[in-house]
């Protein structure tokens, strides 16, 4: 019986410890924290995962594509302020420099999610695999937080601090020049 009780009391450990696990990824020298998205309505056909990118190396990288079994498919969005009016426009990558973490964040650069299978639902999880130009792929686990989330929730990150604001890095695509 009380080994009975043990195993249940480490089933529960281990799914209690679900929240917080792997929020923390690598692709070669590039991190990847907390990768997140907004809980989305029933109807909704779109939507949108966040995340923080640090290059440990000493080069320059890109993160120029995503995937995910959720959606029919998956781009990489900035928002631009169009004569006043902001809009979502699709970039062809994000650099991703040594040094300074580059946030994709609501408002700002960001995966989006089109043609959404079913809905994100609060407390649900779902691979995306992000593909660097030198770093090559990985697959993330993405944490989907309320609806009205602007940065994830602070006890998922393990880290303490917000991710959530504006974006920086550069962008390349809709207009802009690639500097090598």
């Amino acid at each position: 019986m009380n080994r009975r009780i043990l195993g249940i009391a480490t089933a529960f450990t281990l799914l209690g410890a679900g929240a917080a696990w792997a929020h923390a990824y690598k692709a070669g020298p590039i991190e990847i924290d907390h990768p997140w998205a907004r809980a989305t309505a029933p109807s909704a056909p779109n939507g949108g995962a966040f995340l923080s990118l640090t290059n440990t190396g000493t080069t320059e990288d890109r993160l120029v594509a995503a995937s995910t079994p959720v959606a029919e498919k998956a781009e990489l969005h900035t928002h631009i302020n169009d004569n006043g009016v902001m809009r979502m426009r699709p970039v062809d990558g994000i650099a991703v420099g040594p040094g300074a973490p580059v946030k994709l964040a609501p408002g700002g650069l960001h995966v989006m999610l089109l043609g959404l299978k079913q809905p994100l639902v609060k407390g649900a999880h779902f691979p995306l695999t992000l593909r660097f130009e030198k770093a090559g792929s990985v697959e993330v686990e993405v944490a989907v937080e309320g609806a009205s989330e602007t940065k994830p929730a602070e006890h998922m990150s393990g880290m303490g601090g917000p991710m959530g604001g504006n974006a920086h890095g550069t962008m390349h695509g809709a207009g802009q020049h690639q500097t090598q």
